[in-house]
């Protein structure tokens, strides 16, 4: 088939027709890369479908799309930029390829290495989120428990992997530095680097630290020092935690294993203590009465151990000081203040029916 003479016009060191073509190439990519882009996290779902643990095909479309368009439309650039051919100026001869070319080639280097850093990352996501889901459904059926904590970690470490390789590629293949060298260079500096970063290194040896010891995990309510909260993430460098005033507090790794860590969470129940001081005019007897039934009803609370100490104490100038001890059976912070609120209403129920009376108050006539 020939083509018309206009194909064959000269203009810019190219043809008509090498433009054409390249415009088609471009206008091609350009239309179907989302439809290619689908159809590539198609197939990887068809690959992977059966370890994904509930992981929907849409989810990893949503992932992937973005980052495999963007690949596909630098690789749509490359490719129409490898049919044509650029003018050389005056001092071309020297030189391989003229200034510009270089720079372009370049240029479509790098926007490469990123598109591919920014498919594996979200394939890196991809892979997270089906680990994830599949510790779910083994913790739904009692199984087994993956500690939730790690899943991040893991993820951050991995993502900053990838992206030190992809950035020593890129010096290598688009910039043209020696990476052996370059490698060799860091490990002399490396202990002036070292100490420059001491903090953020002591911080992310601690990380580690709290992995392999797991003292807490995300969603315990931990004390370290004058800190506590309930920890919603740890990362490199800090562990996140939500104060009881709503607040969000980031804290040093370092400093969540360098003081004694009371993690509130793994307490098998709550303690109450306190001191009730009772007037001179409250009897002995009636004393008896109350310590007696008092106990009582901390037993028969449902909550509240066996272990249940209310001891007549001391005698002051101000009364009768007598002590209660007893603890709550469980971790929730709620349940601790609702059956802590209604034994002290039963212990003020009791003070009132045996007639007594508390110090500073008015007496109670017996009855």
């Amino acid at each position: 088939m020939t083509l018309p003479a206009f194909f064959y016009y000269e203009f810019l060191g190219n043809t008509v027709g090498q433009y054409v073509v390249a415009v088609l190439i471009l206008l091609v990519g350009s239309v179907f890369r989302r439809v290619f882009s689908r159809l590539l996290s198609k197939l990887l779902f068809s690959l992977t479908k059966r370890y994904t643990g509930g992981v929907s095909e849409e989810e990893l479309h949503g992932l992937l799309i973005y980052p495999l368009s963007m690949l596909l439309l630098v690789m749509t650039l490359q490719l129409a930029g490898a049919t044509l051919t650029y003018p050389h100026g005056p001092g071309a001869a020297a030189l391989k390829l003229p200034w510009h070319e270089v720079l372009l080639m370049r240029l479509l280097s790098l926007a490469f290495i990123v598109a591919a850093v920014l498919v594996v990352l979200r394939i890196i996501d991809f892979a997270l989120l089906v680990t994830s889901r599949r510790a779910a459904l083994r913790d739904a059926t009692g199984v087994t428990r993956l500690d939730n904590q790690f899943l991040p970690f893991a993820k951050d470490l991995l993502k900053v992997f990838v992206i030190l390789i992809a950035v020593l590629v890129a010096l290598g293949h688009v910039f043209g530095v020696n990476v052996t060298a370059l490698v060799g260079g860091l490990g002399i500096g490396g202990l002036a680097v070292a100490f420059a970063a001491k903090e953020s290194l002591e911080n992310l040896i601690a990380s580690f630290t709290i992995f392999l010891d797991q003292p807490f995990g995300v969603g315990d309510l931990v004390k370290a020092g004058e800190v506590n909260g309930t920890v919603e993430k740890i990362g490199f460098r800090s562990t996140r935690l939500r104060t009881a005033e709503k607040s969000y507090l980031t804290v040093p790794n370092k400093s969540m294993i360098d003081k004694p860590l009371d993690n509130l969470s793994l307490r098998t129940s709550r303690r109450v203590g306190f001191t009730l001081t009772f007037d001179q005019k409250t009897t002995s007897v009636q004393l008896h009465a109350i310590i007696a039934d008092s106990i009582q009803a901390m037993q028969d609370h449902p909550l509240v151990t066996q272990e249940v100490q209310m001891k007549f104490n001391a005698l002051t100038p101000m009364g009768k000081e007598v002590t209660v001890q007893y603890f709550v059976d469980t971790t929730s912070y709620d349940e601790y203040l609702d059956a802590k609120e209604d034994l002290n209403y039963r212990l003020v129920e009791m003070v009132e029916q045996h007639g007594g009376s508390f110090a500073g108050a008015p007496g109670i006539a017996n009855v």
